[in-house]
Order: C-alpha cells, then structure tokens, then sequence
C-alpha cells in the first residue's frame, strides 16, 4: 500500500503548493486594503500549513487502532465544543453566524473537527456490532444519535451547508457500515424534508436558492456571487489570463480567497488549471478507496472510507457551488482554501488514510471487504 499512500501524498502536496499560490495572487488586494500587508492571509495561511503538516506526521504515525478508545470522548468532546459555539457570548459572530471559538489569539471552528470525529465514532459503532447493522436500532437509530446532535447544533449557528456536508457523510459510512438502504433512504427523506421546511422558512438562505435558479434575475443582490463566479470562468477561457492577472478578485468577486477561490483558478489558470484540480481530487478518492480496500480489519476500513468521503464530498459541493450546479453555501475547497481550521483537519484525515495504509496489503480479501465492496457497487 505504500505505492497508493505515496500517491495519496504527492496529490495532496500539489494541492497544497497550489493553494499557497493562488491564495497569494487572489488575496493580495484585499489583504492591502483592510490590513495593510499584501501578504497578510499567505503568512496565516503558511502557519496554519505548518500545523497542519505537523498534524498529519503525528496522525500517520499513531496507529489507528487506538482511536477505539478515543472514538467516544472526540465524540463527546467536540459535541460540547459545538454546544459553546451556540451561546451567546461565547461563540463568535461572523456576518450573521456563531460558528467560531476563540481561545487566546486563537480562533477555530469546531465543526470542521466533527467530520473525523463522527467517522470515528461510527467506525467504533459498526466494527463493535457489525453482526446487528442490519436492524433499525443498531444500524441507524443508536449510531445516528451523536452525530443528529451535531447536525442540529450546526443547523442552528446556523450553518446549512456544513449540516448538509455531515448528513451525506455520516449517510454514506451508515450505508458501508450495514445500515439497511431501506431504512436510509427513509431517514434521509425526513432529513431533507425538515432541512425544506427550514430552507423556505429561512428569508436567506430562500434567497440563495431562487437566485440559483433564476442566477441573471437576482444578479446584482442574492446571485452576485454566483454571477460573478461565472464571469470568472468565462473570462479564463481553456487557458487562462495567467497567474496573477485575473480582476475578479480586485473586489468584483466576494470571498474569492476562501469559497469562491476555484472561480479565480478558473480566471488565471483556466480550464486546464481547474480540470487538474479535479483530477487531483480524484486521485485522492481513487487512493483513499484502494486504502480503504487494502485496510486490515473492518474498523480500518470504515475509517479509510469515510475520511475520504468527508474530503472529496466537500471538494464536490464547493466546486459545485461555485460553477452554479448547488445554492450558493460557505464551504472551503480543502486544502486549497483560505481557512485555518479546515487545513487542519484535512492534513488529520491524510495522515490517517496513511497510517491505514501504512498497515494494510494489496491482497486483502475477506467477506467483510467483498461486502463493502458489494455496498460500494450498489452506492
């Protein structure tokens, strides 16, 4: 497996080189104007990096079995940090929404930390009662309690967008897991159902979602972003402007160093430039399955899975959000993105895809990996 964890690293890297690069051109202007240093976001940016290339060593090297142990208190403890998050005075407020912590000069978002957190806790649940996932209780109503009050607790800073990306996340590892496809498809009804109601209930996020469907009608208000965003594609062609010479980030183009940021790869690099991003990411999907494959044991297996799900579904919805297949939603483009937290928690679940991979073999085969093979297939 050190061949896949080799190419699983190489991938990562230059997505990483690349997110320096092109934070450094999309940021500059901005960075200028409200801190007066060009190079403000690149320097935060580059230390976060640091951390989290740190946190991927130490996760690469810890075997991942002792996170059995440690599944239940990282469930337990972030679901205490996301109750803090929601209390006045406690959370940080940022444009409408508590979803940040600040602990001395540092401040971090503990809803990123709840994806690797939840995989593990159902990666514990599954290995620990694999012979019951097919019942209702155990295979979706006991496992799926932890993680349906982090969604809510989410749902209420409010965050729609990271509630949705753990949903599909914790639906696909229920589903590798052994959870009935009956019983998830009627809980994932419901789940979309109240997230409707919610959605219609909520003038905003209502907005992002006629604006989306009619993008040239709401234009200059709710659709600005997407517009944009479209104009940035259109205006790097199949080539691009080249690097440094895109205009939408001087100010046209909100967020554009951190959601919006695969818009301006788009301007500067263009076509070609986003189609390797995608197929970087593919990589890492293709590389975080064949780990998952060649996991020793099922515990491993639903780890490998799920960290990997938790990485390119993200990647899939910021790049859809961003050439206007999804409702505009605020989430980062991992490992290419503006944002501390979210590095972090990436470079975790790599160095945990390596450390699998750093235990497993190419001829794994075994009943319990040609079932979950069986269940991929079938998803």
């Amino acid at each position: 497996m050190w061949r896949t964890a080799s190419i699983l690293i190489g991938a990562v890297l230059m997505l990483l080189t690349l997110g320096i690069v092109m934070l450094a051109s999309t940021s500059e202007a901005l960075a200028q104007a409200r801190y007066n240093n060009p190079n403000y976001f690149v320097i935060r940016q580059g230390i976060w990096l640091v951390v989290a290339l740190v946190g991927a060593l130490v996760a690469a090297k810890v075997d991942y079995h002792h996170y059995r142990w440690a599944a239940i208190p990282l469930q337990l403890f972030f679901l205490a940090l996301l109750v803090l998050v929601v209390v006045p005075g406690v959370g940080v407020m940022v444009n409408g929404s508590r979803r940040w912590l600040r602990a001395g000069g540092l401040t971090f978002q503990p809803s990123e930390f709840t994806k690797p957190a939840t995989v593990l806790w159902l990666a514990w649940w599954f290995d620990r009662y694999r012979r019951r996932a097919s019942t209702l209780a155990y295979g979706l109503i006991l496992p799926g309690i932890p993680p349906a009050l982090m969604m809510g607790l989410v749902f209420i800073e409010p965050d729609f967008g990271a509630t949705l990306l753990l949903a599909i996340i914790v639906g696909c590892v229920l589903f590798i897991g052994g959870a009935r496809f009956g019983h998830l498809i009627i809980a994932a009804a419901l789940g979309l159902s109240a997230f409707a109601f919610a959605v219609l209930h909520d003038p905003v996020r209502m907005m992002r979602v006629l604006s989306f469907l009619d993008v040239e009608k709401y234009a200059q208000k709710e659709g600005f972003h997407l517009m944009q965003g479209l104009t940035s594609f259109v205006a790097g062609g199949a080539w691009g402007a080249g690097l440094g010479n895109g205009l939408q980030k001087r100010f046209y183009l909100p967020e554009a160093h951190t959601d919006f940021i695969f818009a301006i790869i788009g301007e500067e690099l263009g076509l070609v430039g986003t189609l390797g991003v995608l197929a970087l990411f593919g990589t890492v999907f293709v590389c975080g399955l064949r780990i998952a494959f060649g996991a020793p044991d099922f515990f491993g297996r639903v780890i490998a899975y799920g960290l990997t799900m938790a990485i390119t579904v993200q990647a899939l919805i910021n790049i859809g959000v961003v050439t206007g297949c999804l409702p505009t939603k605020g989430l980062a483009l991992p490992f290419i993105s503006y944002g501390g937290s979210n590095l972090l928690v990436n470079g975790l679940m790599v160095g945990i895809l390596v450390n699998i991979a750093r235990h497993g073999a190419n001829d794994v085969e075994d009943e319990d990996l040609r079932d979950v093979k069986d269940r991929l297939r079938t998803l």
